[in-house]
């Protein structure tokens, strides 16, 4: 299968284009089954084909796409006052895309510095972050290879071992210019590491000594995909930024920062915007998804599932010699291995199996949030035969 020279030579695609979807499951143009354990990059929470979101999108396809932000838009209002009423955030500025909702993040941390005096203000990052591909975004991840040949870097980030808060409180006492933490609750793309609780309550109350902003990414663990709409909800307290998208609109580009607070207020007219960003069509779409991942159970699914496969993963591969550790935040899985294995993802496409591996030696998976026991026992066999052949 070969690739237009048509188009730029960005991605190392799988020899596979698929036609259709249906639930957890994608076919190719010879109607052979996948089972999709990959969601799209945790982007299809609903699966392929949610009656839910097809009814949106042909509804809203039919009477409006688009207007401006210089109009007001109702499917906006409304989107925002669930997505506040569910998180418990003050307000959202909707964009298209995750790099696009932390570069608002960023800009938001810069003059909330600015604002306090500060002329030259730093957020916090953390090692192997990733946090999007524009200039800025790619800057405050900690992933060289993505860095490699965009210099200069922007400037203002100061970066931190990922789950040390003795690291972070000895940064707190050697920088006046810090003004905001941007972290993880999990880092995807980093390899499925996850944040220790003591980490993440650590920063809430380093940020409030410090009048710092602690601002999450939470663009790949929002909208279900940890078991609470989002991660942040397993704790007892709110960030003051939170950026998502991914998941939001189930496969229709969407994202939003939310701000709570000292933040709530810090953009006014002017300081920020976009064409596209919360127009009828996108919004109408994301209003569909959120209430169906609320009001029909998918997000608490997500939790029992999560459970589910986490212990069969350890059962079955618990004791494997060449594997290193398996993790788990509901439908947010990875398995280390103790070599690279990104030869397993074309092998697992022979098998009928989307999977992804990153960092290298990380098997991820971030299946549908619908998947059923039956389906999730399916992918268990699949896991368990590609890494017997691995092996």
């Amino acid at each position: 299968m070969s690739t237009s020279t048509a188009i730029m030579n960005t991605y190392a695609r799988l020899p596979v284009e698929f036609s259709r979807g249906q639930g957890i499951w994608l076919y190719d143009q010879h109607n052979k089954a996948y089972l999709d354990a990959l969601s799209g990059i945790a982007v299809c929470g609903l699966g392929h084909a949610h009656p839910a979101v097809t009814e949106a999108i042909c509804r809203q396809a039919g009477q409006l796409l688009h207007t401006s932000n210089l109009y007001h838009i109702s499917s906006q209002q409304r989107l925002a006052e669930r997505l506040c009423a569910i998180s418990g955030m003050d307000n959202v500025f909707f964009c298209n895309s995750g790099a696009e909702a932390n570069e608002a993040a960023i800009k938001m941390a810069r003059l909330f510095g600015h604002k306090k005096g500060i002329d030259i203000p730093n957020i916090l990052v953390f090692d192997h972050a990733f946090h999007g591909r524009t200039l800025a975004t790619l800057s405050a991840s900690g992933n060289r290879k993505i860095q490699a040949g965009f210099e200069p870097l922007t400037k203002g980030f100061v970066r931190a071992p990922y789950d040390d808060l003795a690291a972070v409180e000895t940064i707190a006492k050697n920088n006046p210019n810090i003004v905001a933490v941007l972290v993880e609750p999990v880092q995807g793309e980093g390899g499925v590491h996850i944040a220790s609780a003591a980490f993440l309550d650590g920063l809430r109350r380093l940020c409030d000594e410090h009048d710092w902003l602690l601002m999450l990414d939470e663009v790949q663990t929002g909208n279900g995909r940890t078991g609470q709409y989002f991660a942040f909800q397993h704790h007892d307290w709110l960030p003051d930024v939170l950026s998502t998208a991914k998941g939001l609109g189930n496969g229709i580009p969407v994202g939003a920062t939310f701000a709570h607070g000292k933040a709530a207020g810090l953009f006014g007219p002017g300081n920020h915007g976009s064409t596209f960003g919360g127009n009828p069509f996108a919004t109408s779409v994301a209003l569909a998804t959120v209430t169906t991942l609320v009001d029909d159970g998918v997000v608490a699914n997500a939790a029992q599932m999560g459970d589910y496969l986490l212990k069969g993963l350890q059962q079955r591969l618990g004791d494997k010699p060449f594997v290193r550790q398996i993790r788990g935040h509901g439908l947010m899985l990875g398995i280390e291995l103790n070599r690279d294995c990104g030869e397993l993802v074309g092998k697992a496409l022979e098998q009928g199996l989307l999977i992804n591996v990153t960092a290298g030696s990380v098997i991820r998976l971030l299946p549908p949030l619908i998947i059923s026991t039956d389906e999730a026992d399916q992918l268990l066999d699949g896991i368990d035969r590609l890494l017997s052949d691995f092996s």
